[in-house]
């Protein structure tokens, strides 16, 4: 049975707007824990577009599950990971002008530079995950680095716009689950996953944990998190 983590990245972008103290994500990570949730996951952005630095703080010291950081394989990042020590770290690409993020760790072409980044967070402590696409050569590129474990965009399988694109999209992701299991490494979902999709990406055994926040966040918006968090609990483990 699967795991559900919940990223509280837009409830701090509503703070953001306005710049003032509410609401807190920090609280919002603490109810969705009173919810049953299996983890936290925040992504800490160059630009700190919504997530800031008191947050992540705060957030080590008070959640009680694991805190998974989200955040780019930079110098700066690494420094302040090391400095916090969250429970996993995945990393992620980055792009200052995207709304969020649009694809997959290009691990083969970052080979060199993250073959240095990964074991620096490791000896701290630290689990780490990439983020890739649903493909077999940036899944056996992740192994070869000696990565814990894999998260798989799920976004292009969230965005399909046929039933068929979706079910080809879907195998991609069972097949890349499997190979990364097969290889040794935990095998995390997420992007684009909601209320609805779910239900097909739950019934793939090798996927041990889901980060989902944005459906979580919009249903939270109008019935709060702690009923958003377990009427998704109650499809996951469903």
């Amino acid at each position: 049975m699967a795991r559900l983590a919940i990223n509280v990245d837009h409830v701090a972008t509503v703070r953001q707007a306005r710049r003032v103290q509410e609401p807190d994500p920090v609280t919002a990570a603490a109810l969705a824990e009173l919810a049953g949730a299996d983890g936290i996951v925040v992504h800490l952005r160059e630009d700190r577009r919504h997530i800031q630095d008191r947050d992540l703080e705060v957030l080590r010291q008070t959640v009680k599950t694991r805190l998974n950081l989200e955040m780019a394989a930079t110098e700066e990042m690494v420094r302040i990971a090391l400095k916090t020590r969250p429970h996993v770290v995945t990393l992620v690409p980055e792009k200052r002008m995207e709304l969020t993020t649009e694809g997959g760790l290009n691990v083969r072409e970052q080979k060199s530079h993250l073959q240095v980044v990964i074991p620096r967070l490791q000896d701290g402590g630290i689990i780490v995950s990439l983020f890739i696409d649903p493909d077999l050569q940036q899944v056996r590129a992740s192994q070869e680095l000696k990565t814990d474990c894999v998260e798989i965009h799920t976004g292009s399988f969230a965005e399909a716009q046929s039933p068929g694109q979706q079910e080809q999209e879907l195998n991609r992701i069972e097949e890349a689950a499997v190979l990364a299991e097969e290889l040794g490494m935990t095998v995390h979902a997420g992007h684009g996953v909601d209320y609805r999709n779910i239900l097909r990406l739950r019934d793939i055994p090798e996927i041990e944990e889901f980060s989902i926040g944005h459906a979580i966040v919009a249903r939270a918006v109008l019935v709060g998190m702690e009923r958003a968090v377990r009427d998704m609990i109650a499809l996951v483990k469903g």
